[in-house]
């Protein structure tokens, strides 16, 4: 385990209950810190509690009276908060065009609201203190473009926005601000894809089209990387390394890294579309539901 300075600080992590968040628990309560689990996952959060020590809360972070009572409740029992993680979110996927209304709003709600709220509360609690760091998870999609992603994207990079401006505004106030942008994780979110939402093929294929990328990161050592990035107050947290690069070359070769993407999706909208009409013709012969089957695997396979 990384050696950092988290001994006896108070930490909350929203979304503690599974994923990146639970691996952050797992991870500060290694650190020495004590640390409040907020989730709408009762079950979940027990059970990580369970695991690590820490304590649980049920709450939504669409409420922002709830996250603001948490807030006000840890402090009153603690006597601080070093360490608020608005690390709640869901996955949203498909082309713009066939998302609705309700698609958007659900993600503007959890993912950016969220945020916001967690940001709204500990704030000023961090401003009287002098001190503490508010880490905001956003995603390597808010740093570049992300086709067939395009609200969570919007998200994301609304959240590395907040994050960045206030830094700069905290800076002289002894609060530190960083953004947590990561790759493609290993997490249970890629099996709930648009949750409660009109579903996608993009979103019911995400946890296989994300694994013919190759190997995921995993969580625990994505925890790892944010703590090391929490003790060195860096702005934007960036990991692994293959995300590092994809950010870099966005950085530094703006206008080849959109040519890529967009040929990335012609070849994968080729690709379908003599899927589809080999499945068309091998229908015709009578094999229909056979190769349907093996057309849906290979499309999969494709994006």
């Amino acid at each position: 385990m990384v050696s950092i300075p988290f001994t006896g600080r108070v930490a909350i992590v929203t979304g503690g209950a599974s994923g990146i968040g639970a691996a952050l628990v797992r991870a500060l309560a290694s650190a020495g810190a004590s640390v409040v689990i907020a989730d709408l996952d009762e079950a979940g959060g027990r059970a990580v509690g369970r695991e690590t020590g820490a304590e649980t809360a049920v709450v939504d972070v669409t409420d922002a009276r709830a996250v603001a009572g948490l807030i006000d409740r840890v402090v009153s029992e603690h006597g601080a908060l070093d360490l608020m993680f608005n690390n709640a979110g869901i996955a949203i996927a498909g082309t713009v065009d066939e998302l609705t209304l309700d698609h958007w709003d659900r993600v503007i709600d959890v993912n950016l609201r969220g945020v916001v709220h967690g940001v709204h509360a500990a704030y000023p609690v961090m401003l009287r203190q002098g001190s503490g760091h508010i880490v905001n998870t956003a995603s390597l999609a808010g740093l570049l473009p992300g086709p067939g992603l395009a609200p969570y994207a919007a998200v994301k990079h609304a959240v590395v926005g907040l994050s960045l401006s206030l830094r700069a505004e905290a800076a002289g106030h002894g609060v530190m601000v960083s953004a947590v942008c990561p790759g493609f994780i290993d997490t249970p979110l890629l099996d709930r894809v648009n949750p409660g939402l009109p579903q996608t093929e993009a979103g019911a294929n995400a946890a296989a089209l994300v694994r013919t990328l190759g190997k995921l990161y995993q969580p625990d050592l994505l925890a790892r990387d944010v703590l090391r990035g929490v003790a060195r107050n860096q702005a934007l947290i960036v990991a692994p390394a293959s995300a590092r690069v994809a950010w870099r070359m966005a950085r530094y070769a703006p206008s080849f890294t959109m040519r890529t993407i967009i040929s990335g999706i012609r070849k994968r909208e080729r690709a379908r579309a003599a899927a589809g009409g080999a499945a068309a013709t091998d229908g015709a012969a009578g094999g229909a539901g056979r190769d349907a089957a093996e057309v849906t695997e290979d499309t999969t396979a494709s994006a």
